[in-house]
């Protein structure tokens, strides 16, 4: 593949990827999941019971770094939207002590860009995860989850149009994440969730992107039975190298910004919003990532 081939790749498929499940906008072209949608218990699965969540994530960026951390010359203008709608169900059903639950998330994107002049621009559903087992944990201070999902390229994919929301390629992901509750009222909470994604080869070129590891969470403190505020982060980077004929530098991010979560209990609903700034990018973009969530229990 030409150098500049895989450059806009980088760029587009890379950089603003795909907000699947858990996918996502302004990620790197190594991965799907869309590092920094869950935030405050982001360890913890809701009790059993029947789920909808919303996912609606805006990420926009106007500065590109090389694999140095350096900003590379020229103007980035990105922003990429993503609903994403995430049914779940945790079930009664136990399995080794844990409830066993299933997910599922479908996202639609649109997203836009341009770099010196040239850009793309495309609107679509994305790449399909399904979760078909998780298992979770509750106990009177600490709540624990595992789970294991995979990605499916059904996006609609191009590598002569980079902003398409598909990625080309299936991909495994392992998650595993808790919270611990340090007072016994659990207003209070500390909460770390990691994914490891593995990824296959490209549908379209002799190249795998290498592994991926996403680390997110934060501290919350719960005002009253209804408001809870926090502060959350994330790292994520390429842990292998890419296999093929044009291996490509590790890439990494980190991010850090406020959250504020609101319970309504007329209608069931959590409602959050998120802000978060990212620095120490390399080999991908340096930007910002504004999520608002909700979630309906039926």
């Amino acid at each position: 593949m030409k150098r500049a081939t895989l450059r806009w790749m980088r760029i587009g498929a890379g950089t603003l990827a795909a907000l699947c499940a858990g996918t996502a906008l302004g990620q790197s072209f190594s991965g799907h999941y869309p590092i920094g949608v869950e935030g405050l218990k982001a360890g913890s699965l809701p009790p059993p019971g029947v789920y909808l969540r919303d996912y609606n994530v805006y990420y926009f960026a106007d500065r590109l770094n090389d694999a140095n951390g350096d900003k590379v010359p020229g103007d980035l203008d990105l922003s990429a939207y993503a609903n994403a709608i995430r049914p779940i169900w945790i079930t009664d059903w136990k399995l080794l002590g844990g409830s066993y639950g299933m997910d599922v998330l479908v996202p639609i994107i649109y997203t836009d860009f341009s770099i010196n002049g040239m850009g793309d621009s495309s609107f679509g559903v994305g790449d399909l995860f399904v979760e078909p087992i998780t298992l979770s944990w509750h106990w009177k201070q600490a709540d624990l989850g595992v789970g294991y999902g995979f990605w499916a390229p059904t996006g609609n994919s191009s590598l002569r149009s980079p902003a398409k929301p598909g990625k080309g390629y299936w991909g495994h992901m392992l998650t595993l994440g808790g919270t611990w509750y340090p007072d016994a009222a659990k207003t209070w909470s500390v909460s770390v969730l990691g994914r490891y994604e593995i990824n296959m080869e490209h549908e379209d070129i002799d190249i795998r992107p290498g592994d991926e590891l996403s680390i997110e969470g934060g501290i919350g403190k719960s005002l009253s039975k209804s408001v809870e505020v926090g502060v959350v982060g994330y790292m994520q980077r390429q842990v292998t190298g890419d296999s093929g004929r044009t291996p490509t530098p590790h890439d990494r991010v980190f991010g850090v910004g406020p959250e504020v979560n609101l319970f309504c209990p007329k209608l069931a609903t959590f409602f959050s919003i998120r802000y978060l700034y990212e620095f120490g990018a390399e080999d991908r973009p340096e930007g910002n990532t504004v999520t608002v969530t909700l979630t309906r229990r039926f």
